[in-house]
């Protein structure tokens, strides 16, 4: 395991590298926020010395200005209920001034924290969204949440505050001790060796929460993730009589939680624990160094107050410095996981884009092709075969077979580990990924639907395609009653998930999809699985459209989907076990395929 120096060492070298690449789009934000704050330091050391001259010119105590006037104003009256009163009022004023410059630094640090962090975290998405399947298939997506949002939404004050208030309160810090050793060298130099030691007690405790944190956003990201997962299978939990089970690992996430949160807990007490006692400490020096001073008749009644003002005020900047170093660990936890996830790189490298796949039908060509999800547990091994462009294969085989995972390497959403696969006759991993996925369409059976317009999700977002063409290929495809439905057509919002849709509906919504994409290759990966025979009896004219002069691969359980292909391929474990024209293998009793259609495909592959 990393030692918590290790990790404070990684995340010091993140910071940096984070600030400059979301805070430089903000400059004239963090500009203006760095001058608020400013402003806001020189208004709350200014106060104190109105006060002061406000109560020695009450007590009528001279004052401690060598010269004996009071430099820092333009005007001395001899009136002395003037006096005091203008200086009530600017006591007042500088006060009221000082806090609205404290809301504005507030308001336009949370600005630049908010648009940092939202740049980051769409950055992050996007990482996320470019990395292979053999990523996305070890996390869970309530997991994959938590990462992309609550590890950023702890840098969040990072990016806002963090620089420019221990800055800001460091200059604070500097100013309150130039003027204590202003008003008297004792005073100023106690006070300088004091903040030293206290500074010096704080960083050697600050990095005591690192690793808790660490292990508290872990906690945090297994649990929702579990969360996650068990919410998405309601139904098969309480049919399954699953519930006291998942219950009790819900009881058991959450503890862990609990625990590791708490010890970061205990973590942060300590450094409150030091910050306070070294409060008291220093207000009892400052008590004790007034009262010297006072009784000596070295300093007035207004100068003692000013001491303990200052005093007080010196740690003001200590607390803050100390909150924002709670805020760093906190930070620092979620930036070496938001690193640890920007660190992996996608095993799919994107092609050079030197060829590129024809326009029209491709041929699908499979060259000694050999594949693992992991090592030593081949999927498919030494795998060839060829399809010629605008045929249509029918892809059979058991549960395990590698039936999808063909797919998949035709998709590139894994790459082979030997041999090649060539599409149109150009490799896919010479081709770019774009020009790949714009050639290639795939129907699964699980059907995507986003909490958008219907014409956002048919295309995916992309308002280059036209209305006309989608009214089109919704005509086509025989969705017209139910687009006349919809409340206002193409416009309509639709509910994520498919909610209100039936099945051979969001599945036709898919097809229209491939159809508006115009590939070269479709794949059908048992995309009727779920339809009941009347259903897909209906899609069926849809189908016969969308392959029409496109190659395709269907993956089927069902003898009607497959009695459009042209070719039939049969695999089991990982090899071709027949492969040849359908009516050939349908009337060659020693055919496999032969067997599979006297006994049912449903029985047979099972």
């Amino acid at each position: 395991m990393t030692s918590a120096k290790s990790q404070t060492k990684v995340s010091f070298a993140q910071y940096k590298e984070l600030l400059f690449k979301y805070l430089r789009p903000q400059r004239p934000s963090v500009l203006m926020l760095t001058v608020l704050l400013l402003g806001s330091i020189g208004l709350q050391l200014v106060n104190p010395q109105i006060l002061r001259y406000f109560i020695d010119t009450a007590t009528g105590s001279p004052s401690s200005l060598l010269d004996g006037s009071l430099a820092v104003y333009p005007y001395h009256y001899d009136n002395i209920d003037t006096e005091l009163l203008m200086a009530a009022l600017l006591f007042i004023g500088v006060a009221l001034v000082q806090q609205a410059v404290a809301i504005g630094a507030v308001y336009v640090g949370g600005n630049v924290g908010w648009t940092a962090t939202n740049m980051l975290r769409s950055d992050l998405a996007m990482h996320c969204m470019r990395l292979d399947m053999s990523f996305h298939h070890i996390r869970t997506p309530g997991e994959m949440i938590e990462r992309v949002d609550t590890d950023v939404t702890q840098i969040a004050n990072f990016f806002s505050q963090f620089v420019i208030l221990v800055a800001g309160n460091i200059i604070l810090l500097v100013g309150v001790i130039v003027l204590l050793f202003k008003e008297h060298p004792a005073v100023g130099l106690t006070m300088a060796v004091f903040s030293l030691f206290t500074l010096w007690a704080l960083n050697l405790v600050r990095n005591l929460a690192v690793p808790a944190w660490g292990r508290s956003r872990e906690a945090s990201a297994q649990f929702y993730g579990f969360l996650e997962e068990q919410l998405a299978g309601t139904e098969d939990t309480r049919s399954s009589g699953a519930v006291d089970y998942v219950m009790r690992k819900f009881y058991s996430l959450n503890r862990e939680r609990l625990y590791s949160e708490r010890r970061a807990g205990y973590m942060n007490m300590v450094i409150f624990t030091v910050i306070v006692t070294c409060v008291t400490i220093g207000t009892i020096i400052a008590l004790l160094l007034g009262y010297w001073l006072y009784t000596a008749g070295l300093a007035t009644i207004g100068t003692v107050l000013l001491f303990i003002t200052y005093t007080n005020m010196l740690f003001k900047p200590m607390r803050e410095i100390t909150m924002q170093i709670q805020e760093l660990q906190r930070a620092g936890a979620g930036i070496v996981r938001v690193s640890e996830l920007f660190s992996i790189q996608t095993k799919i490298k994107d092609g050079d884009g030197q060829e590129t796949f024809p326009d029209g039908p491709l041929s699908v060509d499979f060259d000694h092709v050999t594949f693992a999800y992991q090592d030593n547990e081949p999927i498919l091994t030494d795998f060839n075969f060829y399809l010629e462009p605008g045929k249509v294969m029918g892809l059979l085989g058991r549960t395990g077979s590698g039936k999808t995972t063909i797919t998949r390497l035709l998709f590139r959403l894994y790459d082979t580990t030997k041999g090649t696969i060539r599409l149109g006759g150009t490799d896919i991993k010479v081709a770019t990924l774009e020009d790949l996925r714009k050639h290639v369409g795939i129907v699964t059976q699980d059907v995507q639907l986003f909490r958008a317009t219907v014409r956002d999700n048919l295309t995916f977002f992309d308002r280059s395609i036209p209305d006309d063409r989608i009214l089109e290929a919704i005509h086509d495809l025989g969705l017209d009653e139910w687009l006349e439905r919809m409340p206002n057509g193409l416009d309509s919002e639709m509910r994520s998930g498919g909610s209100g849709l039936s099945a051979g509906e969001a599945q036709l919504l898919a097809f229209t999809r491939v159809f508006l994409k115009n590939p070269g290759l479709i794949i059908l990966d048992e995309a009727s699985s779920r339809l009941d025979p009347v259903t897909e009896h209906h899609i069926e004219q849809a189908i016969d459209k969308l392959l029409h002069n496109r190659t395709a691969i269907i993956v089927a359980h069902r003898l009607a989907t497959v009695q459009r292909a042209d070719e039939i391929m049969i695999i089991e474990h990982g090899h071709i076990r027949e492969h040849n024209q359908r009516e050939s293998l349908a009337s060659d009793e020693n055919s496999h395929f032969y067997h599979l259609l006297q006994t049912g495909l449903e029985e047979a592959l099972a």
